[in-house]
């Protein structure tokens, strides 16, 4: 899950401390963020084998997925989960529709399958229609070139029949029962209602817009955030992250014609298709509970694993904190390690010319090696570049910008390679 904002198009096509221990660090005051100078020299050998070490999986804002489990394999509850990764943070509740756009449906029509109950509506005028039982397969919702909305079907693989056509956007629904998208790829069941939506006024291409209650959605969300089969104080967790995290995107929505994605730029998301019986009694047993700041929904971030500290974010609750729950014995991305060469930093960097060091400038002043990156020099024999730690993840493939290195000269071997 990220904050970054994806092009509005289809985006234009990812587990034992005592209880004083608990409380203790539940009470502990969060770090303010900062950027310390550290000025780090590793030098690099002509050819050279690097070893990059590092904590954590993802941003590290907000709550740890891996540090909820631990949390939660210590005795805490859910709400005590809560309440450590989003310290100043207010209970509160959410609910309503919310509009999902369905990123793997890359065509400009929506086609279900038949089921009882499918109906049309019009969403500009209201007007609606049960489609008949005429030995139709599909249906489908396209515009034509005057940019009006088709309705159509077929029996099989054959050609598709106009039943009529409308100003205004279409949406599909059956009563409240769910309904199989066909996409490019794969038939996915999504509940609530599918809707061509034109991505700007006169568009005749369409996106593809899941329109469902908030809890529906975030069944939907949790299962494919986090191991449903993991303790239920954690799913749970989960679930009240997962509804914030909606609630705030609906309150700032991405695009006019819905309000959040269904990948990790926003928080992944599956439909009916997804959904789990460990997960979904998470959802009903923390129904319509979300976080607030101000009477606000919060922006309640969450990444896999903190490595044992949590990065600040861009609000206040998101503030830096040690984090004694990450590193339990089941959490494989606690600390890490990625071999690479320095052939990889030519290859990514080429204006450096041959790496000759790499000189770590600031980081964030919080845990081991003095915390996660954030700025970072690479020096060759023909040049330098800095970039940000974010950068550095990004282009190597790292877990996390909490890293440092050690690098060697090469076995024979590497070298050949």
């Amino acid at each position: 899950m990220s904050p970054v904002r994806p092009p509005t198009r289809k985006l234009l096509m990812a587990a034992t401390a005592a209880l004083t221990l608990q409380l203790g660090f539940l009470l502990h005051s969060p770090s303010v963020a900062q950027s310390i100078a550290v000025n780090e020299i590793f030098a690099v050998p002509p050819t050279a084998s690097i070893t990059v070490s590092g904590h954590g999986y993802g941003h590290g804002h907000g709550m740890s997925q891996y540090g909820a489990e631990g949390a939660a394999r210590t005795g805490l509850g859910y709400r005590d989960i809560i309440g450590f990764y989003y310290a100043g943070t207010e209970w509160g509740t959410a609910s309503g529709p919310i509009k999902v756009l369905v990123s793997g449906d890359t065509t400009d029509d929506v086609v279900v399958l038949t089921r009882k109950g499918l109906s049309v509506r019009n969403t500009s005028t209201q007007e609606k229609w049960l489609l008949p039982a005429n030995g139709a397969t599909q249906w489908r919702l396209i515009a034509n070139k005057a940019n009006k909305t088709v309705v159509s079907h077929r029996a099989g693989t054959g050609g598709w029949q106009q039943l009529m056509a409308f100003a205004g956007d279409g949406e599909f629904f059956a009563k409240g029962a769910p309904i199989a998208l066909v996409t490019p790829s794969r038939t996915v069941a999504y509940r609530g209602k599918l809707r061509a939506a034109a991505p700007s006024p006169g568009s005749v291409a369409r996106d593809t817009v899941n329109i469902l209650g908030l809890d529906r959605y975030v069944r939907g969300v949790v299962p494919l955030e986090i191991p449903a089969s993991w303790s239920p104080e954690a799913v749970r967790a989960q679930a009240v992250a997962a509804r914030t995290y909606a609630s705030y995107e609906r309150a700032h929505p991405r695009a006019g014609h819905y309000q959040v994605c269904d990948t990790t730029s926003c928080q992944v998301y599956g439909g009916r298709s997804a959904e789990n019986p460990l997960s979904d009694e998470a959802v009903a047993a923390t129904a319509g509970q979300a976080l607030t700041v101000a009477g606000e929904p919060a922006f309640a971030q969450f990444a896999s694993s903190s490595g044992g500290w949590t990065a600040a974010g861009s609000v206040p609750y998101l503030a830096a904190r040690e984090d004694p729950y990450d590193g339990w014995a089941g959490n494989p991305v606690h600390a890490w390690t990625k071999e690479l060469t320095d052939a990889t930093f030519e290859a990514k960097w080429p204006k450096i010319g041959n790496l000759t060091q790499l000189v770590v400038d600031t980081r964030d002043g919080n845990g081991e090696w003095g915390g996660r990156v954030a700025d970072l020099t690479i020096v060759g024999d023909q040049g330098t570049v800095t970039v940000s730690g974010d950068t550095v993840r990004s282009v190597l493939g790292l877990r996390s910008t909490w890293f440092t290195f050690t690098a060697v000269t090469a076995p024979v071997a590497a070298r050949a390679e």
